[in-house]
């Protein structure tokens, strides 16, 4: 049961104004790095400003915090980031954080999607479309919503609650690494990943890798005096396949019946430069999942002895070389005894009527750098994975409602009332 300053801010949310503020936000094309990723933090701190709260706004200082201890790594290229961090009136240290990123993947091929125009937002039925409707735009405004209803209800917490936003989650998790470095922190964060009405306690992590593989050039034409490193390529394919399968023998019971929640993907492969000479050097590029509470330097230990002791006479002669750039996800997981569980298990029985099922998630997430800074974190929010990073991306608006009255009242219940 609700109590009746937590029915005054469920009253208070205006369903229409959460689409439609969801709808606005889809329309920014924020993809990671973008001027238009800055453009989405501006707005998320005008919005903070006008539910009332303390708003930090700030520019990334990208040099100084690619030379700290910890830092994530990135993928896409940028010259600018900002960070936006809200905070409510009240004494002492936020006792919830509500976080989401702003960023989104690039679109892909655009023929793919419906219309060919995956920031304008589209609606069938129940149900919103376009690119970071799901992964994670829809979360975003649901905490945005959570403080614009309490500001609209008169309901005053009695410890202070904090809202961030964050850029760079997609590529390394930049935008969360600089804003806990900021000193910005709090008791307990609950991030809004999609999770299609699940409480994910756990993250496998995410570790970018680059194979280059090398072969000997020669004329098409007589190419047996090359080394083809396309050629090459195919035993170094197969190790990562055994690889990924020695690594998810016995997955732990919280992936809930997942058979591959650690697996192992090849993203990109260029190779060659002439289409009539053999191909001397291959780049192949991916991830290999992190399992939990293993050190993402053995994950690398593993995968260099993999594809660098293949039993080929060339590759034995010339064994692939393994980098790491870009983002380097650790695991991560909530600790089982904390109440955080369930205090959102409570939330959403009380305010849905059906009780959330707690799991574990194959990907990486900002929960990890959260979790290691000392703020127990879990994720709960619209959304289905499946449609993330998609041509068919979308959110059910049903789950939207779900989510934003859930952490309403949440965000009571952690804080107190004045």
């Amino acid at each position: 049961m609700v109590s009746t300053s937590e029915a005054r801010v469920l009253d208070a949310i205006d369903d229409a104004e959460v689409v439609n503020l969801l709808a606005e936000a889809v329309r920014i094309p924020s993809i990671t790095g973008t001027a238009a990723e800055s453009e989405l933090q501006h707005w998320c701190a005008r919005l903070l400003t006008e539910a009332g709260l303390d708003v930090d706004l700030w520019k990334l200082d990208l040099a100084a915090l690619k030379s700290m201890d910890g830092f994530p790594g990135t993928e896409a290229p940028r010259v600018e980031g900002y960070g936006v961090v809200g905070v409510t009136e009240g004494e002492g240290r936020p006792a919830l954080i509500l976080q989401g990123h702003v960023d989104v993947v690039p679109t892909g091929d655009l023929a793919q999607w419906e219309g060919g125009a995956p920031f304008t937002p589209r609606f069938t039925g129940d149900t919103l479309h376009g690119r970071g409707t799901c992964d994670m735009k829809a979360g975003l405004i649901a905490n945005l919503a959570v403080v614009r209803a309490l500001k609209r209800s008169g309901v005053r917490l009695a410890r202070p609650m904090a809202v961030h936003c964050v850029v760079g989650e997609e590529d390394g998790g930049l935008g969360a690494f600089a804003t806990l470095a900021r000193g910005h922190t709090g008791e307990a964060a609950v991030i809004t990943e999609p999770t299609s009405g699940k409480v994910i306690i756990a993250n496998a992590g995410a570790l970018t890798f680059r194979v280059e593989i090398a072969g000997r050039a020669a004329h098409g034409a007589t190419r047996q005096e090359g080394v083809s490193a396309v050629e090459m390529f195919w035993p170094v394919f197969e190790a990562i396949r055994k690889l990924e399968a020695r690594r998810n023998i016995r997955p732990p019971a919280v992936f809930d019946r997942n058979a591959l929640p650690y697996p192992i993907e090849i993203g990109t492969v260029r190779a060659g430069d002439w289409p009539s000479s053999v191909p001397d050097l291959l780049v192949a590029e991916g991830r290999i999942g992190v399992q939990l509470d293993e050190d993402p330097a053995d994950a690398r230990a593993a995968f260099e002895e993999a594809v660098q002791t293949i039993d080929h006479p060339w590759l034995r002669a010339n064994p692939p070389a393994v980098s790491w750039p870009g983002g380097q996800f650790a695991s991560g997981s909530l600790a089982a005894d904390h109440p955080l569980l369930d205090e959102i298990t409570r939330a959403v029985v009380d305010t849905t009527g059906g009780t959330p099922a707690a799991g574990a998630a194959p990907y990486g997430s900002d929960l990890r750098l959260y979790t290691a800074g000392g703020i127990p974190s879990l994720h709960y929010g619209p959304g289905d994975v499946r449609f993330a990073h998609a041509p068919r991306e979308q959110v059910d608006l049903r789950e939207l409602r779900e989510t934003t009255r859930a952490l309403a009242v949440l965000a009571v219940r952690r804080c107190g009332e004045r």
